[in-house]
C-alpha cells in the first residue's frame, strides 16, 4: 500500500507595524475558493476572522470544523490550518492580525500569561465561534473592523480597546473550556507537541536539544522528530531557527542593538549562524532588513501598510 502523501505547512510571517500591531485585511476582495489548497499554514502572529457570507470548512492537523456566515474564527500563532468553501461557494471574510503581547503589553497585569491563547491545554479549544451562542464577539470584532476600515479620530484607541474587550472574551472562554475538558484523555497529535511549541516559544534563546523537547512532551527523539515533521512541515530545529529569527526581526526594528548583541540575545551562539540563518528565511541581510523596516515604519505612522511579507492572496 502507498504512503499518504505528507501535508504541505507553510510559514506565513507578517509584519506589524511597532506602534499599533494590528493589520486588516478585508474589502470585497477577501473570498475564499471552495477549492481546498492542499496545504496548511501557520502565522506570526494572532488570527481574528470573521465570515460574511457563506459557508465551509476550516482545517486543522487531524481536525476539521464547518463554519457559515456571522462565525467569528481565532487561531493562535504557530497552528498549522487552512479555510476553504462550501462547493459552489466563495465566502467573504475580514481578518484581523495582531500580536497581542505589544498591542496590550501597558494594558494588561504583569502577571498576565498565555498571550497566544495557547490551544494546547485543551483538545476542544474553539477555533470557531457562532454569533448564535457568542453575539458579544461578533459585535466587538465588527466593531473593530469598522474603526480600522473607516480610521475616524482616535480610531487606533478604540480599536485597541474594542480589541482587548474581545480578547479578554476569547481568553474566558478558552479557560472554561479547558476546565470543563480537562479530564478527557487521547488527546490528538498536534496538543501533543503542544508543550514543546510553547517552551520554543517561551525560550528560543536558551540553549536547549531535540531530546529536551521531546522529554517535554513524554516521547523519544526519534517520535518526536517524526510526529514534529508530521505536524508542521518542517522539524523542531527548523521551527527553534524561524522562532529566534522572528524575534530577531522584532529586536531588530523595536531597538538600537547591535546585529551582533540581537543575534546573541535570540539564541544564536555565531554571528556567522545567525546571518546565515536570516537570509535563507529572510531573504535579505539583517542590516538591509533594519533599514528597509525603518523606512516601512516610518510610513506607516502616517498610513496603513499595503506590502508585507506573508499571506498576499486569498486562497
Amino acid at each position: 500500500m502507498a504512503r499518504p502523501k505528507n501535508t504541505v505547512v507553510e510559514y506565513r510571517s507578517y509584519f506589524l507595524p511597532l506602534h499599533f500591531p494590528v493589520l486588516l485585511l478585508s474589502g470585497d476582495y477577501w473570498r475564499i475558493s471552495d477549492v481546498p489548497s492542499g496545504r496548511l499554514h501557520f502565522h506570526n502572529c494572532l488570527e481574528i476572522g470573521i465570515c460574511h457570507s457563506d459557508s465551509g470548512t476550516m482545517e486543522f492537523p487531524g481536525q476539521k470544523t464547518g463554519f457559515c456566515a456571522g462565525d467569528v474564527t481565532v487561531v493562535p500563532r504557530s497552528i498549522p490550518h487552512t479555510t476553504y468553501s462550501t462547493p459552489g461557494c466563495a465566502s467573504h471574510w475580514s481578518y484581523i492580525f495582531i500580536d497581542p503581547e505589544e498591542l496590550f503589553k501597558n494594558l494588561l497585569p504583569r502577571g498576565w500569561t498565555n498571550y497566544d491563547l495557547s490551544p494546547f491545554t485543551t483538545r476542544n479549544f474553539k477555533y470557531v465561534l457562532s454569533q448564535e451562542e457568542y453575539p458579544f464577539l461578533h459585535s466587538l470584532i465588527m466593531a473593530a473592523v469598522r474603526e480600522l476600515e473607516e480610521k475616524r479620530t482616535g480610531y487606533q484607541i478604540s480599536a485597541r480597546g474594542l480589541l482587548l474587550a474581545f480578547y479578554v472574551e476569547i481568553f474566558r472562554i478558552q479557560n472554561r473550556q479547558a476546565v470543563t475538558m480537562q479530564k478527557e484523555s487521547a488527546p490528538d497529535n498536534l496538543l501533543v507537541i503542544g508543550p514543546a511549541l510553547d517552551y520554543v516559544n517561551d525560550n528560543y534563546m536558551q540553549s536547549f536539544s531535540v531530546d529536551d523537547l521531546a522529554d517535554l512532551c513524554h516521547l523519544s527523539s526519534t517520535h518526536f522528530r517524526r510526529l514534529f515533521h508530521e505536524i508542521m512541515g518542517a522539524g523542531p530545529l527548523d521551527f527553534v531557527t524561524n522562532t529566534r529569527i522572528s524575534k530577531a526581526c522584532n529586536l531588530l526594528r523595536s531597538t538600537e542593538h547591535s546585529i551582533l548583541d540581537i543575534s546573541e540575545m535570540v539564541g544564536f551562539r555565531s554571528i556567522t549562524s545567525f546571518n546565515r540563518s536570516f537570509i535563507k528565511l529572510m531573504q535579505t541581510t539583517p542590516r538591509d532588513y533594519r533599514r528597509q523596516m525603518a523606512q516601512t515604519d516610518q510610513l506607516a505612522q502616517n498610513q496603513s501598510i499595503q506590502e508585507y511579507a506573508g499571506w498576499m492572496y486569498p486562497e
